[in-house]
């Protein structure tokens, strides 16, 4: 996940950063490991508004993610990497062996088509920190 930085032609500009979103995977998310997100607009429990200005926006699903990657020692490939709205980090679409597909946090400098695998014997891949 590369972090672009822009040049101070403005003062709005100076020291402005965004994330780079060119890495993304232009597909749409797999509809099996979406969720409907409800929307809350600023109601509380008896339904009134207690907090202004909730409302509209676009629709949001939620993706469930796999934090737990309880499939150990099954190699999986990442078919590809995806925005997630509700959340700042990417996640990646993976694939097991067996055909079983699941969301994890993208780790920096992962790729479409790496393999990776949880458990005891999994190897231990280290990011190395080069400024480009």
């Amino acid at each position: 996940m590369a972090i672009k930085i822009y040049k101070p032609t403005t003062p709005a500009r100076r020291g402005m950063s965004t994330i780079d979103n060119s890495v993304l995977s232009k597909v749409s998310p797999e509809k099996s490991l979406l969720e409907t997100k409800k929307k809350y607009s600023g109601r509380n429990n008896t339904g009134r508004i207690t907090v202004r200005h909730k409302g509209g926006g676009n629709r949001q699903k939620y993706r469930i993610i796999d934090f737990k990657r309880t499939k150990h020692d099954i190699a999986a490939t990442v078919k590809s990497i995806e925005y997630d709205p509700n959340r700042t980090s990417h996640i990646a679409l993976i694939e097991y062996e067996d055909g079983v597909k699941s969301y994890i946090i993208a780790p920096v400098d992962l790729k479409v088509g790496d393999t990776v695998m949880s458990g005891i014997n999994a190897d231990i891949k280290q990011h190395s920190h080069s400024k480009d």
